[in-house]
């Protein structure tokens, strides 16, 4: 019988110092650039966190700064309709997120979590918030089964497989002492070296 929590945790075994590290900073990292965005153009905190999120996927965590800030000052300079013209590295409607989140002044993390309003990006947003809550996406999904798919091959996760993979990483995390987003994340940075992935 597979056991998930295993394979996460034999992920876990193989990563080096320096991935152990960049786990264990990988949220506060992206929390301390998601405040330098808020001071810098005027949002909340909890906005700049839900741009981040809402263009994160399938983006390069570099380009995904990146285009975070970019969107932001178009927005700060000439509106939505500006915004809308700035150039991402994902999906047109979660760019059309973003710009809804900055529209949304004031808006506190729940206003933002309603407006990403899917499960991943949710998740994200609230790993950056620093919510105990773990980030499920292709990679950890791979990571829990032991096996690699592409991503566009991973099955969709639905709520009840969601739930028992999020459970089994939240296992894996207090057998080493983790909180379980530092694990998601230590796990992530293992799992790109491993196979070379780029996004």
């Amino acid at each position: 019988m597979i056991n998930n929590q295993e394979n996460i945790l034999a992920i876990y075994q193989l990563a080096t110092a320096a991935e152990r590290v960049d786990g264990d900073c990988w949220y506060p990292i992206a929390r301390n650039i998601a405040e330098t965005l808020a001071d810098s153009y005027g949002v909340s905190l909890a906005q700049a966190i839900g741009v981040i999120a809402a263009l994160s996927p399938r983006n390069k965590w570099s380009r995904n700064v990146v285009d975070s800030e970019n969107l932001l000052s178009a927005y700060r300079a000439g509106g939505a309709d500006q915004a809308m013209l700035t150039k991402t590295c994902t999906f047109g409607a979660n760019k059309a997120k973003a710009v809804k989140i900055i529209q949304a002044v004031d808006a506190d993390l729940d206003a933002v979590l309603a407006i990403l309003n899917g499960p991943k990006l949710r998740e994200f947003a609230s790993c950056i918030a620093d919510l105990d809550d773990v980030c499920i996406d292709g990679h950890a999904y791979c990571i829990w089964t032991g096996g690699r798919t592409s991503l566009k091959d991973v099955p969709a996760i639905g709520v009840k497989l969601r739930r028992q993979i999020k459970a089994d990483y939240r296992a894996a995390a207090a057998t080493v002492g983790l909180v379980p987003s530092t694990l998601q994340a230590v796990t992530w940075c293992t799992w790109r070296r491993i196979h070379g992935v780029t996004k």
